[in-house]
């Protein structure tokens, strides 16, 4: 394992700040795009362009990779574009010139995780468990921006929640240089066509159920933090419930080499989901009880951190040798990706013309649907197989 701590930090530094801008991005910006004045539905769309840049832009970013056969080049070169590209925000405020710079931004900003995703699981080798550990850095840095940037702004204007992304954003570039290469291990399966493994029928259920995963989490992303705001929440309130659900993610992070060895992946989505389904219907409909938001909120411990964490080793399992970094992409593009754009343009109509009980209704519906998709189709191979699908 000497080489694994020789190059962790490397590794964990690049999750530190790519979920950093996550968390500097998803609670705040719709708040920065609210104080200059776009309606519901133009945040909506505008909050839409980064899932719709990792619904596109992944899958070529992983196919160059596994074609090149240089992963962490693309990497180097996609965090270097992105942060050049988020420096448009400054210089507009009109809503197509936002959505050029996101979707330009986006477009590259989306490309690297997917490859550091498949980079650190083939960094780990049959250690794949001990993913949480690493990637917990990412959570860690996601609380402290959420925290540090809520306590801000009840002091300071939201415009300088600019200045925080670019500081983030050339924090993600120094690490994307740090990141130690890897070897790409030859499979039996690196002569046969990626939609071979794609049109399995379990593979199918299996991205059916992320995407939409990640449908449900659209609104959530999308409205939650004016969702808290507009029923009195102060925002270092908001800052604090978004962080409490990450850390008690970190905390399954950890968990996860024990729950990997006592259950397989596929029971541990179907648990995620049933979870999804009542976190949400709690957000929707018992925001005035901090009581019942706070265990909504710990529940994104199982809602994303079990989930992700055990998705992403599904992945790993299903793609292999050659197809690795395209089989990252894949989920990414489809579940983060189209689910995220689905479930965020989705969030605006149903805000604006039913409110946020009706929309986040949506969101447990789609959870539900996501946990029969899994129950249907993988329930015989969680079933038949104590080990990891």
């Amino acid at each position: 394992m000497t080489h694994h701590k020789n190059h962790y930090w490397r590794i964990a530094g690049f999750y530190f700040f790519y979920f950093a801008f996550v968390g500097m991005f998803s609670p705040y910006w719709s708040l920065y795009l609210k104080s200059i004045n776009f309606t519901a539905v133009e945040i909506a769309v505008l909050m839409s362009v980064q899932p719709v840049m990792r619904m596109m832009a992944p899958s070529l970013w992983g196919w160059l990779a596994d074609h090149t056969g240089n992963r962490l080049l693309v990497v180097k070169i996609a965090a270097s574009l992105s942060a050049l590209f988020y420096v448009g925000v400054f210089f507009t405020v009109s809503f197509w010139g936002m959505f050029l710079v996101l979707a330009l931004m986006g477009f590259f900003w989306s490309a690297s995780m997917p490859l550091v995703e498949a980079t650190t699981l083939t960094y780990l080798g049959k250690h794949t468990a001990r993913y949480g550990r690493i990637r917990s850095w990412g959570s860690v840095g996601f609380i402290l921006a959420v925290l540090g940037l809520g306590y801000a702004f009840d002091y300071i204007a939201i415009y300088w929640l600019l200045w925080a992304g670019l500081f983030i954003m050339l924090g993600i570039l120094f690490f994307a240089r740090q990141i130690p290469p890897t070897q790409v291990l030859a499979h039996h399966t690196d002569s046969q066509p990626i939609l071979r493994v794609v049109l399995q029928p379990r593979v199918l259920a299996f991205f059916g159920a992320c995407f939409l995963m990640s449908v449900a989490h659209g609104p959530y992303y999308t409205f939650f933090s004016i969702y808290l705001v507009e029923h009195g929440y102060a925002k270092s309130a908001v800052g604090w419930l978004w962080a409490l659900g990450v850390i008690c993610e970190i905390g399954i992070f950890f968990l996860m080499p024990w729950l990997m060895r006592r259950f397989t992946l596929p029971h541990i989505l179907m648990a995620s989901l049933a979870c999804a389904v009542l976190r949400f219907t709690l957000i929707g409909w018992a925001v005035d009880s901090l009581l019942l938001l706070l265990l909504a909120q710990a529940l994104h411990a199982i809602t994303f951190g079990a989930f992700h964490a055990s998705a992403v080793a599904l992945v790993h399992h299903f793609f292999q040798g050659r197809h690795q970094s395209k089989g990252q992409a894949l989920y990414g593009s489809l579940t983060y990706g189209a689910g995220g754009m689905l479930g965020g343009l989705a969030s605006g109509p149903l805000w604006q013309h039913w409110g946020a009980s009706v929309m986040y209704s949506f969101s447990a519906a789609a959870a539900l649907l996501g946990l029969s998709l899994l129950w249907w189709k993988l329930r015989a191979v969680a079933d038949g197989n104590a080990t990891a699908a």
